[in-house]
């Protein structure tokens, strides 16, 4: 991956690699579910732990190969007093992240009720290069080789191991105990259990899978990318089956956490990441970014950027809005052009239209905000709280200097900074004398347009017995 990253924690659909299969492998219901880490190992453990919690951790140690990931892991049930000696033990990878719990299910039944000793988990590609080739005697397999062990015929082969398997669990830990390193690669290899199993007399079957991007693992970016297309493509098929529109699914981008209701929509350039939720009849987009967003339902969302918010239903926001952890926005209410909000409550049919910031602020129902209206929250130390009342009306371009409080039904004028509060009913104003300085534009910018523009106009308003304002007229 080229990256400090571990490459199974690098994510699709807004969950690692290691979380997808973790999640499809906790779908099984198992009695033990063993991750066997090493690369990494701290970042991946404490990655794995936090995910699922009950995930039993196990290291492998300087013997390379799968072989031995398997039996570390089985080691590590044993000393946690839950040993594997009897039913079904099955291995999957930490970078194959669309594999499903239905074919994973698959495969544990078809195992069970062919009382196999192995059932490995196959599929059919076109350029099998780089893969273990299937090595068949009619329907059962007798083999599984690796590229670098294979001959040119084996290399022929378009079957390919996924390297996902069912076991009988006492065949898996008798058979690793006579595994050697003896290969090409110098590794413990799993896959020569299914020779030792079939040695003994033991059947050995495949489960062929259609569907290749199930068994699809991801050693880089590209591949990782086409990993995410993918998925992201099934994702959105999933949700326009389920009753969503997506006017176009190639710009749309939605996370495998994401909840969306009958009847919405989502246009074109969206992205819903994390557990974003959109209710009934709610419309998303376009160029919309939402993380943790809940809309309700009827809610409009428009060119806007969010995380952590909620939308109250029939509600409205954009275009061009930042939505800031902590928003709430009421029901039927309004945040409108180039306006930004972080930690606050804004009340049922409550509207900040245009041009504003309100952060750390409670604003009651009905409350029209002005355009420019900003809450001044921090004062170079702390951050403080505004708090407006139901009814109030603002004026443009006023400045709340927190801690303040707006009472119900006040109005505040034009340009007022309010650093006190206004009582309900009143009227906040900043009064100052408006003061015309007569000729400035002819002293201080003569020859200019604009002041050839005053000038015709003076020798206008001359003509019409206009008298002009003295620089202390208001």
């Amino acid at each position: 991956m080229k990256s400090r990253t571990p490459k199974i924690l690098h994510t699709l659909g807004g969950v690692s690699m290691i979380g997808h299969a973790l999640s499809t492998a906790r779908a099984l219901d198992p009695q033990q579910l063993v991750a066997v880490v090493r690369h990494q190992r701290a970042k991946v453990a404490e990655h794995i732990t936090d995910h699922d919690a009950a995930v039993l951790l196990a290291d492998q140690d300087e013997v390379p190969g799968t072989g031995r990931a398997v039996e570390c892991g089985l080691e590590a049930l044993a000393e946690a007093g839950s040993p594997a000696t009897s039913g079904t033990v099955v291995v999957t990878y930490g970078d194959v992240p669309l594999l499903s719990a239905d074919l994973l299910g698959q495969l544990v039944t078809e195992h069970e009720s062919q009382a196999n000793a192995v059932t490995v988990l196959t599929t059919q590609l076109d350029d099998a290069a780089g893969y273990g080739r299937i090595l068949r005697e009619g329907d059962q397999v007798v083999g599984i080789v690796e590229q670098k062990d294979a001959t040119e015929e084996q290399l022929a082969i378009t079957e390919i191991n996924s390297g996902i398997y069912a076991f009988d669990a006492a065949t898996l830990t008798e058979a690793l105990a006579a595994v050697s390193t003896d290969n090409a690669q110098g590794e413990k290899y799993l896959t020569d259990v299914l020779g030792l199993a079939r040695s003994q007399g033991r059947r050995v079957s495949a489960l062929v899978t259609e569907d290749r991007w199930q068994v699809e693992g991801a050693n880089d970016r590209v591949q990782l990318q086409g990993l995410a297309a993918e998925l992201n493509r099934r994702t959105v098929t999933a949700h326009m089956r389920a009753g969503t529109t997506v006017v176009d699914p190639a710009s749309t981008w939605i996370d495998t956490g994401v909840t969306l209701e009958e009847d919405t929509t989502v246009f074109p350039g969206t992205q819903l990441h994390g557990a974003t939720h959109v209710a009934r009849d709610g419309r998303v987009g376009p160029d919309t970014t939402l993380t943790d967003v809940t809309v309700g339902e009827g809610a409009q969302v428009i060119r806007t950027h969010g995380s952590g918010a909620h939308i109250g239903a029939g509600a409205v926001v954009g275009p061009y809005t930042y939505l800031r952890p902590g928003t709430q926005l009421g029901e039927d209410g309004r945040i409108g052009a180039f306006y930004e909000t972080k930690n606050v409550t804004i009340g049922r049919g409550s509207k900040l239209s245009h041009l504003g910031y309100a952060g750390d602020a409670t604003i009651g129902e009905s409350t029209n905000i002005g355009c420019g209206n900003i809450t001044a929250n921090y004062d170079g130390e702390a951050k403080h709280r505004t708090v407006i009342g139901s009814h109030v009306r603002t004026s443009s371009n006023t400045v709340f200097v927190a801690p303040v409080e707006v009472g119900d039904g006040a109005y505040t004028g034009a340009g007022a900074v309010v650093r006190k509060d206004v009582p309900p009913g009143a009227l906040g104003l900043s009064v100052a004398p408006q003061r015309n300085a007569q000729g400035w534009v002819e002293s201080k910018r003569p020859g200019s347009a604009a002041a050839k523009a005053a000038a015709k106009a003076a020798a206008q308003a001359k003509q019409r017995g206009d008298a002009p304002e003295t620089d202390q007229q208001q």
